[in-house]
């Protein structure tokens, strides 16, 4: 993505989108993992289910150190899984709460957009933990229902969404930290917590409707949900 011209009417080589959960932690198998913001991936309604993040990097890592500034992580930090720990701490000031020297893999899901400066943030990874690997993954500005929505002048963010992210703009970001080594790819977006909270024909309309939406964004990769950065290279 390094040589992108950014003008107007450039055309993109995207990749098929992928499972973000699979993909992630397929990339962290036998790694010292550190999972930063993850508390939100901890929902009890995915717990069991593919679609949390945290629990499948837990599988496959050797092991798993979280941050994230929950107040429901208690000081002395939680215990996610035998091989995991979420500790409580601010992801813009690292060197305050990790001081492990093991990490080989660095995971941000859905964090991104939540930050007030994603820049110094990614320039502070690339301080910390250069040469490590990154997969960060946050959603698409030109996904499908963003589009859909905007026909009708609505809009789906969450009211902790400071911004929204594109391809061209997270290959910015990477020049502009200094990263060495990427790749940006799209992921499938799924309705878990919408599948989950119904029943009977509801469940089973919901369940259709997300695979018209995988199916389409299959065809037409930039209309996926969701984006993710994979740094091979800090």
């Amino acid at each position: 993505m390094k040589s992108l011209r950014y003008v107007p009417l450039e055309r993109l080589d995207v990749r098929r989108p992928v499972r973000r959960s699979r993909y992630i932690a397929e990339h962290c198998r036998d790694k010292v993992v550190l999972d930063l913001g993850c508390r939100d991936e901890t929902a009890l309604m995915k717990c069991d289910t593919p679609h949390w993040l945290h629990g499948e990097i837990a599988k496959a890592a050797t092991r798993v150190i979280g941050v994230d500034n929950s107040k429901d992580v208690p000081a002395e930090g939680l215990v996610s899984a035998p091989n995991a720990k979420i500790l409580r701490g601010d992801v813009n000031c690292l060197q305050e709460v990790v001081h492990d020297t093991d990490i080989q893999v660095l995971v941000a899901g859905e964090l991104l957009e939540h930050l007030p400066e994603p820049l110094a943030f990614l320039r502070q990874l690339q301080r910390l933990y250069a040469g490590r690997q990154l997969l960060l993954t946050t959603p698409n500005a030109t996904s499908l229902a963003n589009v859909i929505l905007a026909a009708s002048k609505r809009e789906s963010n969450h009211h902790d969404h400071l911004q929204i992210f594109s391809i061209k703009t997270l290959n910015t970001l990477c020049l502009r930290a200094g990263f060495q080594e990427w790749e940006i790819l799209p992921y499938h977006v799924y309705f878990t917590e919408m599948i989950l909270a119904s029943k009977g024909p509801r469940r089973l309309f919901v369940q259709a409707a997300e695979h018209m939406v995988n199916w389409t964004e299959t065809a037409f990769p930039m209309l996926s949900g969701g984006l993710i950065l994979h740094v091979t290279k800090i």
